[in-house]
Order: structure tokens, then C-alpha cells, then sequence
């Protein structure tokens, strides 16, 4: 998936090695315009945003998969059913899941590693700062040990083969090179701007922000977490696009090299025909953004 400034577009290979494509505008009301200029706050508006529209692209690609595995068991003689567009209330539908499955994830991956520290920690000594620390820690191993369970089934490893590859392309885009499986294959799956990064912000960033603020109970310690999420990710937010704008500065790259180590487990080596989709999707999404500068 790419998203172009009018325009995300998503490319899927169907089991006919035809290439279709899933186009969402991107389209957003004023007050959501408006909230995506302040500072803090924007950074909460684009992470549930981005949840709400890569739940649409993912959810597309995987009814696509879907229905290549039924072509190929359906009885020939039955009537072939017609393919409906999207529904205004299906793309909502969508786009809520999306968002609640990101605050779940984000409540499961705050408030357990506090509540592992605080029963094996929580009587060992009073500094807050250390008791945050180590929490950070623990979040920091129950996420990689995550990443790297899921990696190893089949459907997420191809998943995170793709992702690499939608970086391969854009740093192939980026150092003007033509976009040629062979010319993209060269570049590395690692990219600054990616969202992954964000992950890793988010951890070091909350350690920061909870020793502000003191706990008397495990409850009172969990709830303070809750109540901060927003500003942690709003922060995180804020932290990534200050690396993001000095990664071509020599002594401080080294801001983003957090982000280009978890994606590691969160890209993997794609395939020349997986570059290929990933290739297509692109040049669709230039194609559409400058039929929008023509019109």
C-alpha cells in the first residue's frame, strides 16, 4: 500500500497473475485538517487515521486471497455470484475495527508489562524512575518476542515481505533510480519514515512521561498509564518527526537506529514478484496523483 497526496492505493496479485488495485481518496473533514496542524494532537489523529485506512487496504487484500481460494474449489456449474463494490457502511464498519484493534493492542501492550513489573517489583525498592525502566524493558521483550512468534507463520511473513518491499521502492524512488525489480532489489528493506519506528518511540517516550507521576497501587499505576496514553503517543509522534528531519545529519542518524533495528523483525526479504506488485501499486499511485494536479 502507498499513500499518494490525493489518493492510497493498494496492489494485490490474483492467482491469474493479474494485478488489481484497491483506491481509497484521502479524504478528511476541515476539523480533522485543523487537528492534524497541533502539535501533540496530530500525532494521535494519524496513528488512529492510519489504523482505520490500512484496516480497509488489509481487509481488501485478504477478501482478494479469499475469493482466489474459492475460484479455485467452487462448483463450475453454480452460478457465478457478482462482486459488489464496497458499501458506505462496510468501509465504516472497516475502519472502526481497525481503529479499536490498535487502542486494544496499545491498552494490552501498556498496561501488562506495568502490571508483570509491579508483582515481581513492586516491594524491591521505591524509585520510580527504576521501576519504569524496567518496565520499558519488559515491554521491549514482550513486544519483540511478539513480533518474532507471528513472524513465523506463513501469513505474516509474507505480509512483512511486502512491507519490505514498499520500502524497497521508495528508497529506490527517493535516489532516483528507475523503478525496475532489478534497480529496486539493490535498496534495503530498512526505512526511516516507517511507522515501526513509532513502536520503539513509543516505549522510550513513556518511560519519560510516567516518571512524572507517582503510584501508591498496582490499580492507581495502571490507570495513570491509561489516562497518559495520548500524550504518550502524541509525543512519540512529535519525537519521530524530529529524527525523521535529522537523519541526514552524520552524528545524530543515530536517533532512528531504534526503529531500523525492530524493523528487522517487522520487514523481511521480498520476492522480484512481490517488488513487482509493490512497484505497480506505486506507479498507480503517481499516475492518480497527477491526473489530480492535471484536473
Amino acid at each position: 500500500m502507498f499513500a499518494g497526496r490525493t489518493t492510497n492505493v493498494t496492489a494485490v496479485r490474483r492467482k491469474n497473475n493479474e494485478i488489481t488495485f484497491f483506491e481509497v481518496p484521502r479524504k478528511t473533514t476541515p476539523w480533522i485538517q485543523k487537528m492534524k496542524k497541533i502539535p501533540l494532537v496530530r500525532g494521535v489523529v494519524a496513528i488512529l487515521e492510519s489504523s482505520a485506512k490500512g484496516s480497509q487496504h488489509l481487509n481488501f487484500s485478504m477478501e482478494s486471497y479469499a475469493e482466489d481460494e474459492l475460484e479455485d474449489v467452487k462448483d463450475e456449474t453454480a452460478p457465478v455470484k457478482e462482486k459488489k463494490g464496497w458499501s458506505l457502511s462496510m468501509i465504516v464498519g472497516v475502519a472502526v475495527a481497525g481503529i479499536l484493534s490498535f487502542v486494544a493492542g496499545k491498552l494490552v501492550f501498556t498496561v501488562v508489562p506495568a502490571m508483570i513489573e509491579q508483582l515481581i517489583f513492586g516491594h524491591a525498592f521505591k524509585n520510580i524512575i527504576v521501576h519504569n525502566l524496567i518496565e520499558g524493558v519488559i515491554k521491549i521483550l514482550f513486544l519483540l518476542s511478539y513480533l518474532y512468534i507471528i513472524s513465523l507463520t506463513p501469513l505474516i511473513k509474507r505480509l512483512f515481505q511486502y512491507h519490505g518491499a514498499e520500502h524497497k521502492v521508495i528508497s529506490a524512488y527517493e535516489a532516483g533510480a528507475e523503478l525496475t525489480v532489478a534497480n529496486v532489489q539493490r535498496f534495503t528493506r530498512l526505512h526511516y519514515r516507517c511507522g515501526s519506528s513509532f513502536i520503539v518511540f513509543s516505549v522510550l517516550v513513556g518511560i519519560v512521561v510516567y516518571s512524572f507521576f507517582h503510584w501508591d497501587s498496582l490499580w492507581e499505576r495502571v490507570y495513570i498509564r491509561v489516562l497518559l496514553l495520548p500524550v504518550v503517543l502524541g509525543a512519540s509522534y512529535e519525537a519521530l518527526r524530529f529524527t525523521n528531519a535529522l537523519r541526514d545529519l552524520p552524528v545524530l542518524r543515530f536517533l532512528g537506529y531504534p526503529g531500523l533495528w525492530l524493523q528487522k523483525l517487522t520487514t523481511k526479504e521480498p520476492t522480484d514478484e512481490q517488488v513487482a506488485v509493490s512497484i505497480a501499486s506505486f506507479n498507480r499511485m503517481l499516475e492518480i496523483d497527477r491526473q489530480g494536479v492535471k484536473a
